[in-house]
């Protein structure tokens, strides 16, 4: 049978489409089978409990439907999928012992640059393996633990098993059980009860294969009154056969702590992102999402955060960039579990030259949730009459002492806006970037200033070709 290939129209990206020669040291078989899980446990030395976790959520994964709403996912077939795959590397703790393929891909994207400069640690993972993990000594005095995520399998069973898909388990939804079945790679760290992680922490996920899948998992602690700032950049190459990322993240944030996480994603726009994350906030704890969505073909991408503690509260910023083949459908959800809780959520989303933006929100507020304040706001610009934008907001209040805001825009780019700066000097180009840039600010100024500059490099990516 000959195999399904998606044409993907892209413009020059350079910088994100480095492809390195497919030689890696072992590609599993493609397809989703008990034998393949298996083998990916037994490859990776594995306790017997998640060889059980794995065998269950894959039982899971064939007995559910897959999802009836949102895009269509016609286009991936898990026949044609290779689940794991195991680069020619280990993890090193020596930034000089990666191979130098690897080491390459990475400089290019200014990963070691970042590590010097702002960044009190970094992991980098390569298709389906960390294959560099380093953290400063002064953290690790301080009690701070920061591996790959089968280290920390191995070094703190104890830790991981009592966290470990116990926020996201398999039968949430279909991708978390294959998540749940064939996970690999990702980020454990643990910051102890009143420690001040005060430079950030930072894992960025590369994919190099063609017709694979990346299933990182994320698991982050934060103890009473301890703080951290932890960032997740992602790119990968593009290639004309679809790849799949099912990702999962799972954030504990204890009483009086507070999490800031921060993501771009830049997936290539034959990637299927359908990648999940959720929070657990413990009283006075406080969790900040900043999210940013370029590239994929198809994204499905709602960071949650339930607010478990009174006093709790979360703050979503996000955006969302769909171009010509994109569908983008993103957004946040919060569960308002306990009373006095807050939540404030942010998101804007561009589309141009036939994109999809597609925004969900979810509000839910329990009944013993009283005294909540939730306000939500979102904003879509579409950049021509190709385009389209969504705005699917769910709001379910089960208690009445609640004050809840919702606020929504949707429209075009002002021509009135172009003309004026092109009369004072712009091309049309420079013109329309600096608007879209203005619309994005609230959630730039909120990003490192690395993350910063590589959004709004990635905004005049997406523009060009946009013109005439």
């Amino acid at each position: 049978m000959e195999k399904k290939k998606t044409i993907v129209e892209d413009i020059n990206r350079d910088l994100y489409d480095i492809k390195n020669p497919d030689k890696d040291s072992y590609h599993i078989n493609r397809g989703l089978t008990k034998e393949i899980v298996s083998e990916i446990s037994s490859l990776k030395n594995e306790p017997s409990w998640m060889l059980e976790l794995r065998l269950a959520s894959l039982e899971t994964y064939h007995s559910m439907a897959m999802p009836k709403w949102g895009p269509s996912l016609h286009e991936l077939n898990m026949d044609e999928i290779v689940t794991y795959v195991r680069p020619k590397a280990s993890a090193k703790e020596s930034w000089e012992d990666v191979p130098r393929e690897i080491k390459e891909t990475f400089e290019r994207l200014g990963i070691p640059e970042a590590e010097r400069k702002s960044l009190a640690g970094v992991g980098a993972q390569y298709d389906s393996e960390v294959v560099y993990h380093s953290i400063k000594e002064e953290l690790t005095k301080q009690g701070v633990v920061y591996l790959d995520m089968e280290t920390a399998v191995r070094e703190h069973e104890s830790l991981v098993r009592e966290y470990f898909m116990q926020l996201l388990p398999a039968t949430s939804h279909k991708f978390l059980a294959l998540h749940g079945a064939v996970w690999s790679g990702g980020s454990f760290v643990y910051v102890p009860e009143g420690v001040d992680v005060k430079i950030p922490l930072q894992s960025y996920f590369r994919f190099n294969a063609p017709g694979a899948g990346q299933f990182e998992h994320t698991l982050i602690i934060v103890d009473k009154g301890a703080k951290l700032h932890f960032i997740e950049g992602c790119s990968a190459p593009k290639y004309n056969t679809i790849n799949l990322h099912a990702g999962a993240v799972e954030l504990y944030v204890k009483e009086g702590a507070t999490l800031r996480y921060s993501t771009i994603e830049n997936w290539s726009k034959n990637m299927m992102n359908l990648n999940t994350k959720c929070a657990l906030v413990e009283k006075n704890g406080s969790m900040e999402w900043v999210s940013g969505t370029f590239g994929s073909h198809i994204t499905m991408l709602y960071p949650t955060s339930i607010l478990n503690g009174e006093g709790a509260k979360t703050d979503f910023t996000g955006v969302s960039f769909a171009a010509k083949g994109q569908n983008l459908d993103t957004g946040s959800k919060v569960v308002h579990a306990a009373p006095h809780t807050s939540s404030t959520l942010s998101s804007r989303s561009i589309s141009k030259d036939g994109g999809i933006a597609v925004y969900r929100s979810s509000v839910n507020v329990l009944p013993q949730a009283h005294h909540v304040k939730s306000a939500v706001s979102c904003e879509s610009l579409m950049m021509d009459s190709l385009s389209r934008a969504d705005t699917l907001p769910v709001m379910d209040i089960r208690n009445d002492e609640a004050d809840i805001g919702h606020e929504a825009k949707i429209g075009r780019i002002s021509e009135d806006a172009v003309y004026y700066l092109m009369t004072r000097g712009m091309d049309e180009l420079e013109a329309k970037a600096l608007i879209v840039r203005g619309f994005v600010e609230p959630i730039t100024k909120e990003l490192l200033l690395e993350y910063a500059v590589e959004m709004n490099n990635l905004i005049s990516i997406e523009l060009e070709g946009s013109i005439g």
